[in-house]
């Protein structure tokens, strides 16, 4: 049963994103920002990691760097806003595996999530 925890500051991205993974046996954990990213990570240990780029406290590429540094293991797919694709290439470098794009595409999505879990 993988764990996917969602980071986003909007709640109606974390809940759209709820809706698309909402499947039998996947179990969903949210953070608001990259900060409490971190501490959910370590209390839950999620097989994949959904991350928005752009939040408040600590962003996304913050997060992932100290994340990859803490968990070398970890799978994160970054979900960027169009017009990001400079952050994309930095996230890409620093470990991200793949990225989505806002508004998500549900079959996008899914298909990123399939592959990451591969």
């Amino acid at each position: 049963m993988p764990k996917i925890m969602l980071v986003d500051d909007a709640e109606f991205m974390r809940a759209r994103l709820q809706r698309i993974l909402a499947q039998d046996g996947v179990t969903l954990v949210g953070a608001q920002n990259g900060q409490e990213a971190l501490e959910v990570y370590e209390q839950e240990k999620p097989d994949l990691v959904l991350m928005d780029i752009t939040m408040p406290v600590m962003d996304g590429i913050t997060a992932l760097k100290e994340l990859k540094a803490r968990h070398p293991e970890a799978r994160v797919i970054m979900c960027t806003a169009l017009g990001q694709q400079s952050m994309v290439i930095e996230a890409i470098r620093a470990g991200a595996i793949d990225f989505i794009v806002k508004p998500f595409q549900p079959e996008r999505v899914l298909a990123a999530v399939a592959k990451a879990l591969g």
